[in-house]
């Protein structure tokens, strides 16, 4: 069930790194909760279609470091780079948190800092 969970992980932020929201959002609950610490919270699928239309204006450039699995939830390591609305690339550092339900992707919980 762990390595199941990790190979969900995986091909849902392939999906995402081609542009295909859809598709990882077919690796989500339609009731998956998304919170950003220390910024906003996301509650539904719905509401993260909103999110990733706006925060991805181009497919992000992920680096997954680590990935480290137990029970129901995987923790990624990595950095991401994403283009702002003004066209800019920006890279962050992150830490996410996910936690599984039948083997979809239920919650997240995101630690995200700028760091270049």
């Amino acid at each position: 069930m762990i390595e199941d969970n990790i190979a969900i992980l995986e091909k849902a932020n392939a999906a995402v790194t081609k542009g295909d929201n859809e598709g990882f959002l077919s690796f989500c609950t339609d009731d998956t909760v998304w919170t950003f610490i220390g910024d906003t919270a996301l509650q539904g699928k719905e509401a993260v279609r909103q999110w990733m239309a706006t925060a991805y204006l181009e497919p992000p450039k992920f680096m997954v470091e680590n990935l480290i699995a137990g029970g129901d939830y995987v923790t990624a390591l990595g950095k991401i780079k994403l283009k702002d609305e003004a066209g800019e690339t920006a890279e962050y550092t992150y830490c996410d948190v996910w936690r599984f339900r039948d083997g979809k992707m239920a919650e997240l919980k995101a630690f995200v800092i700028k760091t270049a």
